[in-house]
């Protein structure tokens, strides 16, 4: 029961976003980066770099083969110039291409801090930057590549990189085994960063995608609503021009002979226009009936609709409602509830993925008091497995196979806990304690964050 698919009559998050797109959709979320981004990052670098050596040469008097330092950050300039000059500026680069940049933006930085003292220049920490900001934006692939060429421009340096310029007439060298340290450090940092950068990146990468999804459920359900305003809409208008119809219909048949030739098309004329008035009149009383009662019921009737279209032939859906103790008012009535389409739908999703697991029975159970109204969703599956509890409720993950009972991302549960807590409930996973197995979800609402206000009807 790890996810909540929600596949009923009205849309789930698995109809939304399919396993394979959504995880292509992530890929290249992961490896598209603005190109004005990573020019102003440069240039940003490209300020800090000239600061950095015309202090050091100038003010405190450091020997540094400025030319060449010059020439080096004058490369990186030339570059951010040619980007600029060549896309505008909301271009969206491709992984490679972000990589591409990333990569001369670490060779770039090494060879400076090679002309520089190499491993003993203390700026050699800022070769994480690039590496650190490919990690957040590209795929694992890239990022690996990426720390690699950043390792080896540091094991280059410790062998090709000059000595740290010093004052004049005073020598200054670290030890070697310091050195070694440094490049250790580096190493481990560029691992570290990585895949720390690598996995914010793609936690919010998920989660974007997912709200994105969550989203797009709210707005079917808001059109299946807006369609039923439009059809009773529709019909009102219809109902005058019909009436005129059959008026004038009515009107003509009594000037024609019954044994006229076209006494028969009269007829028929009358009678498909009384089938469609009676169209019309259910209609209207159809969307009159949802105005004014579909937008509350009562607790029970909720948990009965929720469940209807989950029931199946191997497995049992049983709803039931009870006080609490502490129930206020007539313990036997249950309280009035605001009927939202969330609600509906969310339930409908995590009674969806009960059944899928059960083996024999999923129960429903509602519970009131003064406070609170509770919700307990239950099958007698084998439950949750322990490595699952932890991250039920993220995005697109779930301890289905793709095998197994049609696979899962972990989509509609993220979806159906997102939904229910923008109506103000709690929803909390857990399993059976022995003897009884299986897995069971608790929905909590304050009361007054679900109870209908006497004469509430939803806009």
């Amino acid at each position: 029961m790890a996810d909540a698919a929600g596949a009923s009559s009205r849309p789930s998050g698995s109809d939304v976003l399919r396993g394979g797109e959504t995880l292509r959709n992530m890929g290249s979320a992961f490896g598209r980066a603005r190109l004005r981004t990573l020019v102003s990052l440069r240039w940003l670098a490209i300020g800090g770099q000239l600061g950095a050596v015309l202090i050091v040469h100038f003010l405190l008097g450091f020997e540094l083969p400025l030319a060449a330092c010059l020439a080096a950050i004058g490369a990186s300039a030339w570059v951010n110039v040619a980007l600029m000059a060549l896309f505008p500026a909301q271009h969206l680069a491709s992984s490679s291409e972000t990589a591409g940049q990333l990569a001369f933006d670490i060779v770039q930085l090494a060879v400076l801090i090679g002309l520089t003292g190499g491993l003993q220049n203390p700026f050699l920490l800022m070769i994480l930057a690039p590496v650190t900001v490919g990690a957040s934006r590209l795929l694992p692939a890239y990022a690996a590549l990426l720390s690699l060429l950043a390792l080896s421009c540091c094991v280059g340096m410790s062998v090709l990189g000059l000595e740290l310029p010093w004052r004049e007439g005073e020598g200054f060298q670290l030890p070697v085994l310091y050195q070694a340290g440094q490049l250790a450090a580096i190493g481990i940092g560029l691992l570290f960063f990585s895949v720390s950068a690598w996995r914010t990146g793609r936690d919010e990468a998920r989660l974007v995608s997912a709200l994105d999804a969550v989203q797009a459920v709210l707005a079917r359900e808001q059109q299946l609503s807006a369609l039923g305003a439009l059809a009773a809409a529709t019909a009102h208008e219809l109902g005058t021009p019909m009436a005129t119809i059959h008026l004038a219909a009515r009107e003509l048949a009594r000037t024609v002979r019954p044994d006229h030739p076209g006494r028969e098309d009269v007829d028929l004329i009358i009678e498909q226009s009384d089938r469609c008035r009676a169209i019309l009149r259910q209609i209207s009383a159809r969307r009159q009936a949802t105005d004014a009662a579909m937008s509350r019921a009562t607790l029970p009737s909720l948990m009965e609709e929720a469940s209807e279209p989950h029931s199946s032939a191997g497995v049992r859906v049983q709803c039931s409602c009870s006080p609490l103790s502490s129930a206020a008012g007539d313990p036997n009535r249950p309280p009035v509830v605001v009927r939202r389409p969330e609600i509906i739908h969310a339930l409908g999703a995590f009674i969806e993925n009960a059944v899928s697991f059960a083996t024999k029975d999923v129960t429903v159970n509602a519970r009131w008091s003064e406070t609170e109204v509770r919700v307990y969703i239950t099958d007698d599956g084998p439950g949750f497995a322990a490595s699952v509890l932890a991250k039920l409720g993220e995005p697109y993950f779930s301890d289905r196979s793709v095998e197994q009972r049609g696979g899962g991302l972990g989509l509609g549960f993220f979806i159906a806990c997102t939904l229910l807590e923008r109506t103000g409930a709690r929803v909390t996973p857990y399993n059976r304690q022995s003897p009884a197995r299986g897995a069971v979800v608790r929905i909590v609402w304050p009361r007054e964050a679900i109870e209908a206000p006497p004469g509430w009807i939803e806009a």
